[in-house]
């Protein structure tokens, strides 16, 4: 659950990139520029241009003023000789311009100016970006003059045209820049603020373009076709060599833009976001992004000095997706996309897709690639051959960044598998890892819902340590966060300047415990968004299984809301029906994406249904929500009050211990003691037991012993295994010095996780413990109504019959004798675990030798077994 604290701040084949469509021949290109620009005259002509923004217009030609002071106009062949003089630059620092023009683009943009730019990556094979070439390399092609007909606006872009691109809201910069047929020729025109001139070079010509003024270049070449080309831009001080990112097709197919339209691209990471890639023939990176209201999206980033004025993204459609290729951008740059809103004020926001990010506080997304080579194909082939709730599934909960403070998630691999495998957990649950700003929020306020927060590594080495977990034998779950997400202003919130990610309605928006905004789950683009997020992580990161934060505040319309600040549904109810289609969405999609994955729900009420498959439906009308386990929240609840009590007063409280077995198969549990059960003066699980030292031990002993022996699941929370007897604390993590030998009472806390080993090791090693968790059939009580002594005695059953007897006994004293009615078909019973063991803290009341029953009978049973009851214990038995 999100602590109150609020933030500071299908798969498709037939993509452009796999159509063969990228930078097309000269032949072909020239007819679909010629198709596309009588397409793009038609729309010109039905549409207004919008308001110039002045005042980036007077700053351009400020800028360009001064560095025209300093740097006269050159000839063509003055710029050969230019360039020659340049030649030693390298291609970092031809990536971008430099100078006080560039240092005011960066200033402009909020930014501070690097003093180098960092060459991009070049390997090919890794699909990153190579970086531009330096000038000086092979001989210089022959210099060929451009000319100008007559009626220079027929080349020059138009007045409309610049004062949208100069204020950012030009939604087809594409139909303008790059190079386009002509009548006597192809005109040529780049956009490239604080440039000193421009020069097209193409095969062997080179053709040195006309200063209109503003950072806009034209020219026309007498060719009949389009042809391939690349772009020479001279700054102050240095020349850039790149190809003109106004002269790729598309890199989204439109199958991609379908299934983006209908909130049904189940692989949506693919299709948005930063994507390093080979396009038409050269190595790039594909920016892509949902903003439906913008009047423009740009991108700004470490590339170009957080100045994205030269670089406007094209609006696909009616999808809301804009998009650029970038040449020669890779991995490792910094990028944000600045979007005009419909007011024409503007913001820069985080890449909602962003596979990496800066470590917070910084809030720049970053270009990101896996190279991961995974090495738990044994773990994957055989995970989906057994269901979750019909196998040992017991789980440690972990939050990485306080487990062992200061250890990157490659240190984790080498500490925690072997931990978690040495106690016997079967899986470890990991508080969100979701990039989040605040860290007190434990990750349960997400910003970058696809990316792994930076804090600990890069995304590959988080899959580094999921791999570890895999390769010891260790599951790996997730805590997921759909229900809400922060209000800072450079993320989700008013993402392109109106409501978007969350809900219109300002009351149905705003989530009224943690000030945080809810997802509008009624826009199919959002589902999207959410679903394919879900698929993300168990695909990319082979996670095998989603625990779902906060379901109930998603299901119910009224969550903590008084009258008057709901609206019901359209049958009159409370029910959230686009959370409840949304949530039946995400797990069926889950389940049949990816075999042997298991999605868990924090849903705290009587919802029907919420582990019932999605095509049936209960009595309620609704179908099942389609999770595989929920939190059994109730008994989490129900027991803790009992243990807290004194003894003496327990046996007035007894049904608080047995009536989860009222409704015990109603779902598939899970028995969780989490995180939010020793946080906020709640005390941790030791500190919650009455007594003294010796007593608040042996009471946790006994209740981990009755929780390991209930039906369903166990979750315990990362320092109840020892004991802790301190709240957790995100900046101190568990309190590891209790296990040390030099401390004095280090025997006490082993002896908790000793019993903690033991307790996994035979719950494996016992399916009556774990193979009929959700069939009735599989449990039968023995007595659950000795309240007067505290005892509650029940068998566990396995598919083929085999019984497992478990008692425990909650009072401070010894019952020697104690008579229990068992089954006569077992001719003796061998105690496998008693929690009241010496080399656990306990008193040593044990059985060491086989307990015969006698024809007694007991508890309406033909026989029974007499036993001396520990204090404050719980014993197992199973057939000698």
């Amino acid at each position: 659950m999100t602590p109150r604290t609020p933030s500071s701040g299908s798969d498709p084949k037939n993509t452009a990139e796999a159509a063969g469509q990228g930078r097309p021949t000269p032949a072909k290109k020239s007819a679909a520029r010629k198709t596309a620009k009588a397409a793009q005259s038609a729309q010109k002509a039905t549409q207004s241009p919008a308001a110039p923004e002045k005042t980036t217009a007077k700053k351009a030609a400020a800028k360009k003023a001064t560095a025209r002071t300093a740097v006269a106009k050159k000839t063509t062949a003055k710029k050969t000789t230019a360039k020659k003089t340049v030649a030693k630059k390298t291609a970092a620092k031809a990536t971008a311009p430099k100078a006080a023009a560039a240092g005011a683009a960066a200033r402009r943009a909020g930014k501070k100016a690097p003093a180098a730019q960092k060459a991009p990556a070049t390997t090919a094979a890794a699909g990153s970006a190579a970086a531009p070439s330096a000038v000086g390399g092979p001989a210089a092609p022959e210099p060929m003059a451009a000319w100008r007909p007559e009626g220079a606006d027929l080349v020059a872009a138009g007045a409309g045209d610049r004062e949208r691109l100069l204020a950012g809201t030009h939604h087809d910069p594409h139909s303008v820049l790059g190079a386009h047929p002509v009548p006597g020729g192809v005109a040529f025109r780049v956009f490239r603020p604080y440039a000193l001139g421009v020069t097209v070079v193409a095969g062997e010509q080179r053709t040195g373009l006309h200063d209109d003024g503003q950072g806009f270049f034209s020219g026309v070449l007498p060719l009949p076709e389009v042809p391939a080309y690349r772009l020479e831009v001279e700054y102050a001080g240095t020349v850039q060599h790149t190809e003109d990112a106004y002269s790729f097709l598309p890199t989204l197919g439109e199958f991609d833009l379908h299934l983006i339209g209908e909130g049904r691209h189940e692989r949506l990471w693919q299709a948005l976001g930063a994507r390093p890639m080979t396009h038409g023939g050269v190595t790039g990176t594909r920016f892509a992004v949902w903003a439906p209201n913008a009047r423009g999206v740009r991108v700004a980033g470490g590339f170009n000095f957080w100045d994205g004025t030269g670089y406007p993204m094209r609006s696909l459609g009616a999808t809301g997706v804009w998009e650029l290729f970038v040449p020669g951008i890779g991995e490792g740059e910094l990028y944000k996309f600045e979007i005009t809103r419909p007011d024409g004020s503007r913001t820069l926001r985080a890449d909602p897709l962003a596979r990496r990010t800066e470590v917070p506080p910084a809030t720049s997304s970053i270009v990101h690639a896996s190279h991961h080579e995974w090495g738990d194909a044994e773990w994957m082939a055989r995970r989906a051959q057994r269901p979750a709730h019909e196998a040992p599934f017991s789980v440690y909960e972990v939050h990485l960044p306080s487990w062992r403070p200061g250890l990157t998630y490659r240190q984790l691999a080498e500490r925690l598998p072997a931990y978690v495998k040495d106690l016997g957990f079967t899986h470890v649950e990991l508080m969100p890892v979701a990039e989040h700003p605040f860290g007190g929020s434990w990750g349960y306020q997400v910003t970058g819902f696809y990316a792994p927060t930076a804090r600990l590594g890069t995304p590959d080495d988080f899959k580094f340590l999921v791999d570890a977990l895999h390769q010891a034998g260790i599951g790996v779950l997730m805590d997921w966060v759909p229900a809400h997400f922060p209000r800072d202003e450079w993320a989700l919130a008013e993402f392109d300047g109106r409501p978007l990610y969350e809900h219109a309605d300002p009351l149905r928006a705003a989530h009224p415990d943690w000030g945080t905004l809810e997802f509008d789950f009624g826009r199919r683009e959002v589902r999207n968004f959410l679903v394919a997020n879900a698929l993300f992580w168990c695909e990319e990161f082979h996670i095998d299984g989603l625990r779902v934060d906060a379901v109930a505040s998603m299901l119910y319309l009224d969550y903590s809301r008084e009258p008057g600040q709901w609206t019901p549904n359209e049958h009159g109810g409370r029910e959230n029906l686009d959370a409840v289609a949304f949530l039946q969405e995400m797990n069926a999609t889950v389940y049949r994406r990816v075999p042997g994955v298991v999605t868990v729900a924090e849903e705290s009420t009587a919802w029907d249904g919420v582990t019932r498959a999605t095509h049936h439906r209960g009595p309620s009308g609704f179908g099942g929500l389609g999770f595989g386990l929920k939190w059994n929240m109730g008994w989490m609840h129900d027991s803790l009050q009992y243990m807290s009590r004194d003894p003496i007063h327990r046996k007035y409280h007894h049904g608080e211990m047995t009536f989860s077995m009222v409704y015990a198969y109603s779902e598939n549990y899970v028995l969780p003691i989490s995180h939010d059960e020793v946080v906020h003066g709640k005390r941790s699980l030791v500190s919650k037991m009455p007594g003294d030292w010796w007593q608040q031990r042996a009471n946790l002993r006994a209740y981990l012993g009755f929780m390991w022996s209930h039906p369903g699941k166990q979750l315990l929370f990362m320092g109840q295994e020892f004991a802790q007897g301190a709240e957790w604390s995100e900046t101190r993590g568990p309190d590891w010095w209790l296990l040390d030998p030099n401390y004095g009472a280090a025997a006490d806390h082993r002896g908790v996780l000793d019993l903690v080993r033991d307790l996994n090791t035979v719950y494996r090693a016992t399916p009556a413990l774990w193979t009929r968790d959700v069939h009735p059939d599989g449990f039968q009580w023995i007595t659950g109504d000795a309240a007067d002594d505290n005892v509650f005695a029940f068998l566990r059953y396995d598919t083929d019959g085999t019984p497992l007897l478990a008692v425990s006994h909650f009072a401070p004293v010894v019952r020697p004798d104690y008579r229990i009615g068992v089954p006569d078909d077992v001719p003796a019973w061998l105690e496998v675990l008693n929690t009241d063991a010496a080399r656990y803290g306990g008193s040593d009341v044990v059985h060491p030798h086989p307990v015969k029953p006698e024809p007694q009978g007991r508890h309406g049973r033909p026989a029974s077994i007499r036993l001396t009851l520990p204090p404050l214990a719980t014993i197992w038995l199973r057939p000698a």
